[in-house]
């Protein structure tokens, strides 16, 4: 596979804490909406790719096995938000607010 984040699909990843992972992925989500917002959507199309690398690098973290109904539903959606119909739907408010709890957790930790 050919990963924009070459260093964190190396390894680098899984040495973060799930709550740094979800405040990452959530920076790049803010990056499309963003981006989405200004009417420019392919940077907002390149976001929500590197936003859905990072969010399959830690579906595939083995210390996050407990959480893998979460994060598959979060991917679900937010392909769902970004790419398709938006069925569940979702707003730029509501992922803000899902993320904005880890940013905060992940400061916390700092």
């Amino acid at each position: 596979m050919n990963y924009q984040h070459k260093e964190l699909a190396s390894g680098r990843w899984n040495t973060f804490s799930f709550v740094e992972q979800m405040a990452n992925i959530g920076s790049d989500i803010e990056r499309a909406i963003s981006w989405n917002k200004k009417d420019q959507p392919d940077y907002s199309k390149h976001a929500f790719e590197r936003a859905l690398e990072l969010l399959d690098l830690t579906i595939s973290d083995k210390k996050n096995i407990s959480r893998l109904r979460e994060l598959l539903r979060v991917r679900e959606v937010l392909a769902d938000y970004f790419v398709f119909d938006n069925t569940y739907n979702s707003t730029a408010e509501s992922w803000q607010k899902y993320f904005l709890q880890f940013n905060y957790a992940a400061r916390l930790k700092t």
